[in-house]
């Protein structure tokens, strides 16, 4: 495939925003907001994941599309600095950079983090940590009536200094974590693949304008979708959440999907980058993917670069070791997988990690907290089940100075700005 398919859309300076976007702020704020942000400190790796490798590390095994990185090069990747004037949330930077200036360190380091919804003392869990958002699973919604989800979700809201990402996966099919439950749903969501085979792409539209309506309904404002993987294999663990087994047509129904969901102002979230292809289950192990560049060029790319170019809000990437791109680390943890999909796709939008707990990341990591290697990769959210372990670490990794704080401004930034966008805070 010609590069042209993934080139990017956006020319982006390896220069943090944040300090022009604070000095808007102050403009507009007053005097004064400037000394609420803190000293920025160098950006300095410490304190290494246990059996993961750190940018600037040489590689056992060199990826196949380049040679590894200096030092320099995986630092400016990591920071994921901001690009001035450009980019998918451009029109909110100012105001995002006047909340900016107000937020405590700690407020900060709770917004990098989208922590599992817990069943209960779900106000406690806000007001302690202030986190950029909760991802519900089934076990939010069980047992309860509509009135109570609604409760819930508002609660939440009321609870935040900073308004809440309310994320659920709601795929259709064998990932329904709301419509399974009657009381709440007259349906329960199709999958992609029956939904298509009985209205085609008009079904599909369709499909997800219903599904917005319905979670907007009870205050959620983020999808954990649409599955955005191509799948060859039936047997594969993603083969029945996946829409096609050709990445051209898994390209279409992304951007149906995306522009479809834009227009009712719910974020959808691109899953699983680089492409999950036929591995097995993160959930449970380790997970090595051997195939070439070229096979993620002509095809698993494909969906990922037409969400993109659709308008979507947020990618999360996979906890996949994907060789050709680096051999070492989980895609999650990889300054490399995070460079593709910014400087070769063009992903200007919140870049997200699958949940920190899984068991294929959990084998890599050991006891320790990947939250801080994860964050320093070039993940602006982080999905975390461990709410107290993974905010500690990198609220410490912060405070030692092994996270500086100007690579912890630039992704609340952008965090910030896709909520004033996406109007779940204004």
């Amino acid at each position: 495939m010609s590069r042209k398919h993934y080139r990017p859309q956006y020319t982006r300076r390896r220069r943090s925003i944040v300090p022009m976007l604070v000095l808007a702020g102050i403009l507009l704020a007053g005097a004064g907001a400037f000394a609420l942000l803190g000293p920025f400190s160098p950006f300095v790796i410490q304190n290494p994941l246990p059996g993961v490798s750190q940018p600037g590390t040489p590689q056992t095994s060199a990826p196949s599309r380049s040679e590894p990185q200096s030092s320099e090069a995986a630092s400016q990747a990591s920071s994921v600095p901001v690009a001035e004037g450009t980019g998918i949330f451009k029109d909110a930077y100012p105001k995002a950079a006047q909340t900016l200036a107000g937020m405590s360190l700690k407020e900060k380091v709770g917004q990098v983090f989208l922590f599992r919804a817990p069943t209960e003392g779900e106000v406690q869990t806000i007001t302690e940590y202030q986190p950029g958002g909760f991802f519900f699973g089934a076990d939010s919604f069980k047992d309860k009536t509509p009135e109570q989800v609604r409760a819930m979700t508002q609660g939440c809201q009321e609870a935040g200094k900073v308004k809440m990402a309310l994320a659920v996966d709601e795929e259709g099919g064998t990932v329904t974590r709301i419509s399974q439950f009657p009381a709440l749903s007259p349906k329960k969501f199709a999958s992609p693949q029956v939904v298509y085979a009985n209205g085609g792409m008009d079904g599909i539209r369709q499909d997800t304008l219903d599904k917005a309506d319905f979670l907007l309904s009870y205050g959620l404002n983020v999808n954990l979708a649409p599955v955005a993987d191509v799948t060859f294999d039936r047997s594969a663990y993603m083969f029945p959440r996946a829409f096609a087994r050709n990445g051209t047509r898994t390209a279409e129904f992304v951007k149906t999907v995306v522009e479809a969901a834009n227009s009712k102002t719910l974020s959808s979230t691109l899953k699983h980058f680089p492409g999950y292809g036929g591995n097995s289950d993160t959930h449970t192990g380790v997970a090595t993917d051997n195939r070439s560049m070229e096979s993620f060029r002509s095809s698993d790319f494909l969906p990922f670069q037409a969400g993109i170019e659709a308008g979507a809000q947020c990618v999360l990437v996979s906890h996949n070791i994907v060789t050709a791109m680096d051999a070492e680390n989980p895609a999650s943890l990889s300054p490399e997988v995070h460079r593709i999909l910014r400087d070769e796709l063009g992903f200007t939008g919140i870049v997200m990690t699958d949940d920190l707990s899984m068991q294929g990341l959990r084998d890599r990591a050991g006891e320790s907290s990947a939250a801080p290697a994860a964050f320093l990769a070039g993940n602006d959210l982080m999905l975390s089940s461990d709410i107290s372990g993974d905010f500690n670490a990198l609220y410490a990794a912060v405070q030692s100075g092994s996270v500086s704080q100007e690579r912890l401004d630039d992704s609340v930034l952008r965090i910030l700005a896709w909520k004033y966008t996406m109007g779940i805070i204004n």
